[in-house]
């Protein structure tokens, strides 16, 4: 007679506990006190209950997903990191587990601390502070991070956003653009990097940077920021926005006031996102390879998992896209 497979209940009464235990248990939902953890993974492995591939993973200790959070799924910068992370998973046998963290700080480590434990590893984009963020240690999963951290001790996947920013401004003053300005998010650490690159081109030319700022990194911020800018005492005829969503906001609020771009302001992002191309006119962008920072922090953590070295950090190479919202001045 054919041996019967075990099923929850039949797991649930072996351990003396009950169904929704068990359930919680291999889900990993919530965790237990380590006798009854011991009690239920023994009775698993005896059992050999293995109808649903979170409780294979109590056996083998592997789960064969990932988790990946970012900061606003809306944004297409994210949604490419996402397509390369999910192409190098799906070729090594992973899937990725997706929480979007919704650029809401207070959030992040609730949705980080519940992730872990439904995954082998980690990667995460984060705005809290790095000195805020030992817990993400203390979950003893294997984790990437996206960016530069001075202080936490994490392997990194980071764009050279600061040579990206040097670059788009350079190439303003070769232009010949007078007053280059910055519209910051300073929330982001990102934000640093992106305004240290546009002062320094700026120094090697003998010129101060003025800064502008908006409360988010989307369209309707840098729309909501035109105004000031260009109805101001001293307005720039060149403006390196933060990101393409805040150059597309922007742009779209200077031609409804009336000014022309590029011939009264040139304006750039970073991203290089597919939405760029297609405006009018269609945005200069830093390509920040986002795609190709997901495909490689995905590497690096199957690496980390399957207990290979790795490099401490891993910079993607930013490249210029020139398009028609940059002009030369005469």
């Amino acid at each position: 007679m054919k041996k019967s497979v075990a099923t929850i209940r039949d797991v649930a009464a072996a351990a003396g506990v009950s169904t929704a235990t068990i359930s919680k248990f291999v889900n990993g939902t919530q965790r237990f006190s380590p006798a009854v953890e011991a009690r239920i993974s023994s009775v698993i492995a005896e059992m050999g209950y293995r109808s649903n591939p979170l409780a294979q993973s109590m056996i083998t200790g592997r789960t064969k997903a990932i988790g990946l959070s970012v900061l606003d799924i809306t944004n297409p910068h994210f949604t490419s990191v996402v397509k390369g992370a999910n192409r190098v998973a799906q070729e090594h046998g992973y899937t990725v587990l997706l929480v979007d963290t919704e650029e809401t700080q207070g959030r992040e480590r609730q949705l980080l601390e519940a992730l872990s434990r439904r995954v082998d590893g980690m990667i995460v984009y984060s705005r809290t502070a790095e000195e805020e963020m030992d817990w993400l240690l203390a979950l003893d999963r294997p984790a990437v991070y996206f960016g530069r951290p001075e202080q936490l001790q994490v392997p990194a996947v980071s764009s050279d956003d600061q040579l990206g920013a040097f670059m788009v401004t350079r190439h303003l003053l070769t232009q010949g653009h007078q007053r280059v300005a910055y519209l910051s998010f300073a929330s982001s650490r990102r934000d640093v990097e992106r305004m240290a690159g546009v002062r320094e081109a700026l120094a090697a030319h003998g010129r101060e940077l003025t800064v502008f700022e908006v409360e988010a990194p989307t369209a309707a911020a840098g729309e909501k920021a035109c105004s000031s800018i260009l109805l101001g005492r001293q307005p720039p005829d060149a403006l390196v926005c933060f990101n393409d969503l805040t150059a597309l906001g922007f742009l779209k609020a200077a031609q409804v006031l009336g000014f022309g771009v590029p011939e009264d302001i040139s304006v750039v992002g970073f991203d290089n996102i597919q939405f760029g191309n297609f405006s009018t006119p269609a945005l200069t962008s830093v390509d920040l390879q986002s795609e190709r920072m997901g495909a490689a922090a995905m590497q690096k953590l199957l690496a980390i998992i399957d207990g290979q070295e790795v490099e401490p950090l891993t910079v993607v190479d930013a490249q210029l896209v020139l398009r028609a919202s940059t002009t030369t001045r005469a």
